[in-house]
Formats: structure tokens, sequence, C-alpha cells
């Protein structure tokens, strides 16, 4: 049966419902904006700030560099950095020399980061100085063979670049010496002594892999989402396409979104670099900074999630600062109350919008209309060149009809080529060109989506998404814990929070605190569980299997009641 796309009606004129992407690798949008743009101010840190010609240059050497110590094409480079130029320069030298970009949560515990640089097969990775301890300490049961590092200071205006290593040290407890070795890269040494002459590398646009990021999925343990460049590109060009106002005037876009989530690379770095923008770089949220960055650097774009504008909304000194310079903002990640949405454009005078996606689809798949009408508790409709339907329930060849529950599908140029050597996770989730989320939605008469519910049990909280199968593991290896189970809470602020369900083994006596501790050691701070309750028994099928649904239900009763 033909797809019938409604939402094509909704379309303002601006935008196309088909779009001639650019059969490219995705840095060759660098190279075309520095190229138009050599002096224009790429990015903005702390202070600093480099032209487009600028960071063209420093990916070239260090494309260049990773060439010389041996990068071939398809190799893997691990970058575990936060938003600063670093990020940004990494992600496309990379590219530039061939290699696939493995982003990397500088949040990671050891654990965390050694099950993704095995399962990737990493062996180049680009870090802090501040976390070679933790690479250090799993080098050695990975495939890594070299370490390229570099400090916040290193893109710090005088006199901060002083500083710095003082603060360093009070925040951290630790001063990092790092010497450069056969092994070990200091990233100053590799600006000043290489030259920007990489060899260029052939791509295959459509099929080489640019990028892997690390998912849910459906079930489990993380996966590796294979991104093409033409993913990527085609992504990024609907995102253009739907922000059409952005080419009436120079936009200067927030980067407080981390680039290391599939969701901020998109729509805060590749986009500006696609349009020649500026990008104001936040390594970390925190509300008064970005309240100060926005009133000064009078950013028009803000990309974010809805923890990061209920943020700035509950700071007492909000309407000190001037935020009148936001135009547009494309809230990801998690569902944003209608309330925030309203509060947030009273104050700015600026639109924020819902979208929708997954590390899938490179991200986004839907968004509601910027500029023109949109439906307050819907996804919106999808992007150009996307297809969506609603299949029944557990129906991979059966649509639902308009208004009834199912799974959301879709598909379009920027869906995944599948997950990283997991061809069995990657079957059961493609189907015919067709994605299917795992989310449960549906379709109005109009052709606007809503989604109502996760099949999947994957929490999301403060835009970050944990895996409870995960933190269960972790809590399994506790030598007093019997049974645990990990859900979704609701949570005013975070969207959701994690509760564990603990059993204890007879004659053991644990309490919150030790647990908590002890799962501080080994996962990241956001999927520590917030709450815990302990049980005598967890509710159980016939055959032994825990009942997640009742708890969530419970739960979920209880925050209505």
């Amino acid at each position: 049966m033909e797809l019938v796309k409604k939402w094509h009606e909704h379309y303002p004129s601006e935008i196309p419902i088909t779009i001639k992407y650019a059969e490219k690798p995705l840095h060759a949008f660098l190279a075309g904006s520095a190229e138009r743009h050599k002096k224009k101010k790429a990015l903005h840190f702390m202070g600093k700030e480099l032209t487009y010609d600028e960071l063209y240059n420093q990916a070239k050497q260090l494309a260049f560099y990773l060439q010389s110590i041996g990068l071939e094409k398809g190799d893997r480079v691990g970058i575990m950095l936060p938003n600063c130029p670093q990020a940004v320069i990494s992600y496309f030298g990379v590219m530039m020399a061939g290699g696939i970009v493995v982003q990397t949560n500088p949040l990671y515990t050891e654990r965390e980061l050694e099950f993704q640089l095995k399962d990737s097969g990493t062996t180049i990775i680009i870090c802090l100085d501040i976390l070679v301890p933790r690479v250090t300490n799993v080098k050695g049961k990975t495939n890594l063979k070299h370490v390229i590092v570099t400090g916040i200071k290193d893109y710090l205006p005088f006199p901060k670049n002083l500083i710095y290593p003082f603060i360093q040290k009070r925040e951290y407890n630790m001063v990092v010496k790092i010497e450069q070795s056969n092994e070990t890269h200091v990233w100053q040494a590799i600006l000043d002594n290489t030259p920007a002459e990489y060899l260029e590398v052939e791509i295959d646009v459509k099929e080489d892999i640019a990028l892997i990021q690390y998912t849910g999925g459906t079930t489990g343990f993380p996966k590796g989402v294979m991104l093409t460049h033409y993913n990527l590109v085609s992504n990024v060009q609907m995102c253009e396409a739907w922000l059409y106002k952005t080419k009436e005037k120079q936009q200067i876009v927030l980067g407080v979104i981390p680039f290391f989530h599939v969701y901020g690379m998109t729509t805060v770095m590749n986009f500006a670099i696609l349009q020649g923008s500026k990008i104001i770089l936040m390594p970390k949220f925190n509300a008064e900074d970005v309240l100060k960055t926005i009133a000064k650097q009078k950013p028009t774009l803000f990309p974010g999630a809805p923890t990061i504008y209920i943020g700035l909304l509950n700071h007492p000194d909000i309407k000190k600062y001037d935020l009148s310079s936001i135009e547009a903002c494309i809230s990801g990640s998690a569902p944003l109350p209608s309330e925030i949405q309203e509060q947030f454009e009273r104050i700015t005078g600026g639109k924020l919008v819902e979208g929708y996606g997954l590390t899938e689809t490179s991200p986004v798949t839907h968004a509601n209309f910027v500029y023109t009408d949109r439906v307050n508790g819907s996804i919106g409709v999808p992007w150009p060149d996307t297809n969506a339907k609603i299949f029944k329930m557990d129906a991979t060849d059966e649509e639902a009809a308009i208004g009834e529950i199912g799974e959301i599908a879709v598909k379009g140029p920027q869906i995944m080529k599948g997950y990283w050597d997991n061809p069995e996770e990657t079957e059961n989730v493609l189907k015919d060109g067709w994605l299917f989320t795992g989310d449960l939605g549906y379709m109005n008469e109009d052709g606007f989506f809503f989604v109502v519910d996760r099949k999947k049990d994957m929490i999301i909280a403060g835009g970050y998404n944990i895996y409870p199968r995960e933190v269960e593991e972790v809590l399994y290896e506790h030598g007093a814990i019997q049974e645990a189970v990990i859900v979704g809470i609701p949570d005013a602020y975070r969207g959701e929070t994690v509760k564990a369900f603990i059993v204890l083994k007879a004659g053991y006596d644990v309490g919150e605190d030790e647990l908590n501790a002890y799962c501080r050691k080994h996962l990241a701070a956001y999927k520590v569980p917030r709450i815990y309750a302990f049980r005598d028994e967890l509710p159980k099928t016939a055959i032994g299997k825990i009942l997640r649904r009742k708890l969530i239900d419970a739960e979920e009763e209880l925050h209505t009641s």
C-alpha cells in the first residue's frame, strides 16, 4: 500500500518535500566553509576564538599526524572530549584521515570505557589530560596503540591558560604532566610540528562509515550504531531546510548539549559548520554560566534538552539576563513539557519546538514547525525525504489505523547502516528499509505524530540514555544482592530518574549509602540510581522472570495519584 504522507499538506512553502543531498563526505562541509569564510569566526571557547581558516588547518594537521602514526582507512579513533575546540578539530580531522569516529563519553568509568573500546576495536584515542589515568588503566585490555592528549588550557586565552592548571589541581586533586613518547602524543606538539598536508582518502559516501555512535539499541548493553557520511550529510541538510530562516543572516549557535551525543553533534556542530556559523562552545551545563553567555555572546540558535531549559527557567536570577537574541530552539532527547515550552518562549521571545529521533537516525526524523503552526504535545511531522508509519503492535507488515497506538517505524536517507559487528540485532530492527524504533505512538488525521510510551525499557534522564540491564549487571556483582531491577520513574527536572528495587541475600544488611558509593565506582554519575527500594521479593512470572512493567506501572500510579 502506498504511504499517504498527510504531513506534506502542512509544510510551509519554504520547506522542500525532497532535497538533492550533497554526495560528498561530511568533512567537505568544513572545507567549503573555510574556503568561503576564511576569516570568519568558527568557534568561541571561554574567550578564545578560532577562524574557519584556523579550524580547517588544524583539522588538516591532525589528519596528517594520524596518518603518520599508522592510521589507515576504516580504523576507529575514539574522541573522549567535552565541547571544546579539540572536539571539533578531532571529529573532522579523523574523517579527513579516513578514520571512523567513535564518540566516547568523558564521564565513562573504566568499566564502560573498556567495553566500548574493545567492542569497536578502537586503536587511537584523543582525550583530556585528566582522563589519561582512566585510559591507561584499560589500555592493556583493548586494541589501543596510541593516546593523543590535550587539555582545556590548550585553547584558553592569556592569562586563563596560566591560571587553569591551579584550578584543575583544586577541582580534580591532580597535577597532569604528559610527555611525548611512541604511544603518547601531546596535542600542542602535534600542532607546533605538523604540516597541513594530509593524504586525501577516497570516500564512498553511501557505504563508508563516518561514525560509530553507541546506544542501547533495543535491549541489553550499548551497541555501536554505524552512520555513513551520507546519513550525516542528509540529516544536517534536512536540518538546514527545516530552519530555513537561518539563511537570512549570520547565525551564532550555542553549543551546550554535548557533541558526544548524536543530537548535539548534528544540530549544533554539523549544522553550524555547514552554514559557516559561529559555535559558542560550553564544556558543561551550568545554568548561571549559560545565562551569562547568552546575554554576552548573543546566540541566535539554541538546540537543547528539556532539562537544560528547565534548569535555566528555575534559576532565581533569570530575569536579570537579556535572552532576547534567541530566535529558535529545537528540543530533543526527551519529551518537552508544554509549560516549559511556553515559559521559555515568553522569556526569550524566540521559538522552542519539540523534535524526535534516535541515534540510529542520525538522529532527527520528526519535528514541529519552527516558524509556522505547531501541535503541542506532538513530536511534529517527518522531515523531508523521511517516511514514517505506525505498525500494529508486534506486526511488522500491518499498518495501524489513524489514531491507533502502535510501534513507530521510519525510513529515509538518515537511517543507520546497522549495528557494528552485530548482524542479529541489526536484523531485529531493520526490516525492508524500515527502522522499528521500539517507541509506541500514533498519528492523527493531519499526519502529526505522538509518542505515548517506550516499548523498550531504556530510561532517559536529563537527556542521557540509561540502559537498565547495564546498571543491573553492576548491582548483581555486589556480594550482598540477590536480585535487582532498575526502572525509570517520573522526575520533574530530569524527565525520569533511576530507581533500583533490591532484594538482599539472607543475613546481609546493606544500606542506600553503601550501594550508592559502590555504583559510583562502576557507573557514570548519571546512571547511578537516585532511589533504592529494598524488598523481600519482586513480582515475577510463573517461570521466574521479574515483571519490570508491573513495577513501572505501580510507580506511575503512585506519581499520578
